[in-house]
C-alpha cells in the first residue's frame, strides 16, 4: 500500500510507499507547536516527491538536524529531511495526507521543548 500528500495549493505532492500509520506523534518544540504538526516518520527509500522540487525552500532552527521544507506559494510545510540512527528519513506532516483520519490515530506526545 502507500499513501500521498501535498502542501495546500498542490504545488508539491508526495507517494509514501508504506501502510499508512495507525500511531503519529506530536512534539511540543517551538516549531512543531506553533504549526500544530502530527508526524510520523519513514525512512528516504519509502518517500518520492512526485512535484514541486522547484518550489520548496529550507528553513533549519536550533541544531539544523532537520531540513523543514515549504512550498513558496502556499507555505506549507508538508514534509521534512533528517537522518535517524537508521539513515536517512523523512518527517511526513500527516495534516497534509487526506486520506488519513488525524482523530484515528494513537498520538504519542514528544517534549521537544525539553531537547
Amino acid at each position: 500500500m502507500s499513501y500521498t500528500g501535498s502542501c495546500h495549493c498542490g504545488a508539491v505532492t508526495f507517494t509514501v510507499a508504506a501502510d499508512a500509520p495507525t500511531e503519529a506523534m506530536t512534539c511540543n518544540c517551538s516549531h512543531c507547536s506553533r504549526k500544530g504538526m502530527v508526524l510520523t516518520f519513514v525512512s528516504a527509500d519509502q518517500f518520492n516527491l512526485e512535484s514541486g522540487a522547484d518550489q520548496l525552500t529550507d528553513y533549519l532552527f536550533y541544531k539544523h538536524a532537520i531540513t523543514h521544507q515549504f512550498c513558496k506559494t502556499c507555505g506549507t510545510e508538508a514534509f521534512a529531511l533528517g537522518k535517524s540512527p537508521q539513515g536517512d528519513m523523512r518527517a511526513i506532516n500527516l495534516r497534509c495526507v487526506p486520506s488519513i483520519d488525524i482523530d484515528m490515530l494513537t498520538i504519542n506526545q514528544v517534549d521537544g521543548a525539553s531537547f
